[in-house]
């Protein structure tokens, strides 16, 4: 499967003391390149979690963010701590016997005082297995989102790459003729230029002429490359790095036989494999 290294996903899963969620989104990158945003009482998740991701996922800035909500106590859990309470209220007096001025504790400020309803905290080493298991669902769509933009950008390079195929099986039959044409040109032109000068030496003009104008092997190379991109394609997996270089291998030849051409139609079809071309990096750029 050929996927894109654009992508995003989101879950949330309910657990007996809150709500775990966990979302995953990936832009472009030369390498893979994680960033974790986790809370501090889940931060001992982080290696488990880069490690499961780093199996599925080549290349690309991966943002993942990790985050438990509490849930709100049960009426039956809302039982006052007697004895904090009642050693709050025994330090809140000492204060004020010794400083009169002192505001007394209000009941919000009670109420919130940590352990007032007995033990409320959540045991964070407990929850791996829950956020590793919510982690492995959201890789699944991540992937597929990945996939599904993966086979659209494949599709759009397949088209340019039938639209080269054409331009170059439009060229090809012109060439022999060309070459003759300027051939005939040239030796008439130097037997002008020369005039008693041997054969010898117009047939060598004409045949070093006729190399610089031959463009078969970079309409043959244009081919393979292209060949070898369609290959590419259908083998799919992490291939943006190689269908990068099969592009400057391809801007190559087509650049060759802009500088080699004796047609204005062949010098066209160099710049519209070049256009081609330049659409198909800028797609390739967005594949893993």
């Amino acid at each position: 499967m050929i996927c894109s290294m654009t992508g995003y996903a989101v879950k949330t899963r309910d657990i007996e003391r809150g709500t775990l969620q966990l979302e995953l989104k990936s832009v472009n990158s030369r390498y893979l390149d994680f960033h974790f945003r986790i809370s501090e009482d889940l931060r001992a998740l982080e290696m488990p979690l880069r490690e499961l991701l780093a199996s599925r996922i080549a290349r690309g800035k991966v943002e993942c963010r990790l985050s438990f909500n509490a849930a709100a106590a049960r009426p039956e859990q809302m039982q006052l701590n007697g004895d904090l309470l009642a050693t709050l209220k025994s330090l809140s007096a000492k204060v004020r016997a010794e400083v009169p001025e002192a505001t007394p504790l209000t009941v919000n400020e009670m109420l919130r005082w940590p352990g007032m309803f007995g033990e409320q905290s959540v045991d964070f080493a407990a929850l791996g297995p829950e956020v590793m298991a919510l982690a492995r669902e959201v890789l699944d769509d991540f992937s597929a989102t990945r996939g599904r933009e993966g086979a659209k950008l494949a599709n759009m390079i397949l088209e340019r790459v039938a639209g080269m195929r054409a331009i170059v099986q439009r060229v090809a039959p012109r060439i022999p003729e060309a070459q003759a044409l300027f051939t005939d040109k040239l030796r008439q032109r130097l037997t002008e230029a020369l005039g008693n000068a041997s054969d010898d030496r117009i047939l060598q003009e004409v045949a070093v002429f006729a190399t610089r104008i031959d463009v078969a092997e970079e309409l043959s190379r244009l081919t393979t490359h292209l060949d070898e991109v369609e290959r590419v394609l259908k083998q799919g997996g992490a291939c943006g790095k190689r269908l990068d270089f099969l592009m400057q291998e391809l801007n190559r030849e087509a650049n060759t036989l802009g500088s080699k051409s004796a047609l204005t139609e062949v010098s066209q079809a160099s710049m519209d494999l070049k256009l081609l071309i330049e659409q198909m990096r800028e797609q390739i750029q967005n594949l893993e």
